[in-house]
């Protein structure tokens, strides 16, 4: 252990509802109905139509694997006792693409187009 915490989000009014939902096993993101379409990363007005119209919906998290790259040496400090580290961007069933950290798999497993589903890790406060 590197003794290092690791950086954590820090939450704004935006994206509260998000980071709370994780916190309970949940994913929510927003989804615009002028837009007929999710919405990733929590902003203010949706995309595209800059409609007040977003609203907090709670998605599977169920997903592909669209893109990864496997870190064989840290990314950084805080990661020194976490190599090699996968990290991924994955597309939601329901549209938006984030990125994540793929766990629980070898790095040679991975290929992209593999289903994924989340895996959640509890963090102190």
């Amino acid at each position: 252990m590197t003794g290092l915490a690791r950086p954590m989000p820090v939450k704004t009014p935006t994206s509260e509802p998000f980071w709370n939902a994780l916190a309970e096993h949940r994913i929510v993101v927003q989804y615009s109905p002028s837009t007929d379409a999710y919405v990733f990363y929590p902003r203010v007005l949706a995309p595209r139509t800059l409609a007040d119209d977003l609203q907090w919906r709670e998605i599977s998290g169920m997903g592909t694997l669209y893109s990864f790259t496997v870190a064989r040496r840290p990314v950084g400090p805080h990661f020194a006792d976490a190599v090699p580290q996968m990290l991924a961007i994955v597309e939601w069933d329901e549209g938006p693409r984030f990125s994540t950290e793929i766990v629980d798999i070898d790095p040679a497993e991975l290929s992209i187009g593999m289903r994924v589903r989340p895996v959640f890790c509890d963090y102190p406060d």
